[in-house]
């Protein structure tokens, strides 16, 4: 079955002490043992990213590897990347990423990943690039549209409620026409499409939640959708006492 996991913002780099998300995605591989893939190309392939995921993962019962495209594990990555049951990609610079993957060939190396049944995930510039269009915001604040890979239809924006000039841009780029309608994600929380449609939206975080964004008679019109809360009221309580 096809799947892919759009994380708004969270995971290992954003809340180390919080493995939620984390876990949830690894439950959706049919393996036991997963081997699971990080592909920060949109950090520019940052070692210390790198080492936070093999930390992190080195934990979770799952065999992690990564795929740094300046200095690539194997001449076949078509091979390397079969290989894996999970597929998690980095934050950072989207459209590096997309780029960069255009010119390696990795894009459709993904899809066929996709295709397959291989797990796909990611945040941020991890979670735009799967969908059709995305909103991708500079140092400036300034909002842009991304044209994605085009794995799940319509359009996306990460950190939706930490980060005012995502939520901000997509309003304007969807009043403007220059991207269509799609979903806002908090930071925190996931949308988990199989089969090509949403499964499930999931959170780590008390209170947080995506959206479905509309443009309707000349306004923006945003639909909540709650998500399952992957933790208890008590662990959140802890966490933010600790």
């Amino acid at each position: 079955m096809k799947q892919i996991i759009a994380l708004g913002g969270g995971g290992f780099s954003m809340e180390p002490d919080n493995p939620l998300l984390d876990q949830y995605i690894l439950r959706q591989s049919a393996v036991r043992t997963p081997k699971v893939c990080f592909i920060p190309t949109a950090s520019g392939d940052a070692e210390g990213y790198i080492q936070g995921f093999e930390h992190a993962f080195g934990s979770h019962g799952c065999i992690p590897s990564h795929l740094a495209l300046s200095r690539p594990p194997s001449a076949d990555l078509e091979d390397y990347v079969l290989d894996k049951h999970i597929v998690y990609v980095g934050g950072g610079n989207t459209e590096l990423l997309l780029t960069t993957w255009r010119e390696t060939g990795l894009d459709c190396i993904l899809r066929k990943a996709w295709e397959q049944g291989i797990v796909l995930a990611g945040l941020s510039a991890g979670s735009i690039c799967w969908y059709e269009q995305g909103v991708s915001c500079d140092d400036t604040d300034r909002a842009e549209a991304i044209t994605g890979l085009g794995l799940i239809p319509g359009s996306h924006s990460p950190h939706y409620d930490a980060e005012p000039a995502y939520r901000h841009g997509f309003h304007e780029l969807l009043s403007t026409g220059l991207i269509g309608e799609g979903v806002g994600v908090d930071d925190g929380v996931g949308i988990h499409y199989a089969g090509g449609q949403i499964h499930q939206v999931i959170s780590s975080r008390p209170s947080t939640r995506a959206y479905r964004v509309e443009s309707v008679n000349g306004g923006i019109r945003e639909t909540e959708m709650i998500p399952a809360y992957l933790g208890s009221e008590s662990q959140f309580t802890r966490k933010m006492e600790g």
